[in-house]
């Protein structure tokens, strides 16, 4: 599976909005500069993302976007699909097809099935727990 620059973005976005817990707006400019992400480029997937449903916005100088939805109640998959259209499933070119007797045609299915399962079941409230984890983890421990 293939994800686009507008795809991560897409997600590190809704990953940033979520990991700030906030009911109030964040700025598109703090959004971009915290995740790395041309601000021009973002308002454009933000704006597609408002459209999509997972993301509030109000006008103003106490302006920006917010979450329309719960974290727990967006998955990966939601978005990525949204921002991407359909996943590609995996197959080789439109150059190159493959024959419908292949001996591997039930092996892509399940790969397919298995990435589908994965992104569909992984909210963001999963990811932002598994990376709340990961950084304390990580964290030095300076206690003797």
């Amino acid at each position: 599976m293939d994800v686009s620059v507008k795809g991560e973005y897409a997600l590190r976005a809704v990953f940033e909005l979520c990991s700030r817990g906030a009911s109030e707006p964040v700025k598109i400019a703090d959004i971009a500069a915290r995740q790395g992400i041309p601000q021009k480029f973002l308002e454009l997937i933000l704006s597609q993302l408002k459209q999509g449903g997972f993301l509030n916005s109000r006008r103003g100088a106490s302006g920006g976007y917010s979450l329309a939805k719960a974290p727990e109640d967006i998955t990966v998959g939601d978005v990525i699909r949204h921002i991407e259209g359909p996943l590609a499933t995996a197959r080789l070119s439109d150059d190159h097809p493959r024959p419908s007797d292949s001996p591997f045609n039930d092996l892509w299915r399940e790969v397919d099935a298995a990435v589908s399962g994965v992104i569909d079941h992984t909210t963001f409230a999963d990811l932002l727990a598994r990376w709340k984890e990961e950084r304390t983890r990580q964290a030095v421990s300076w206690q003797i």
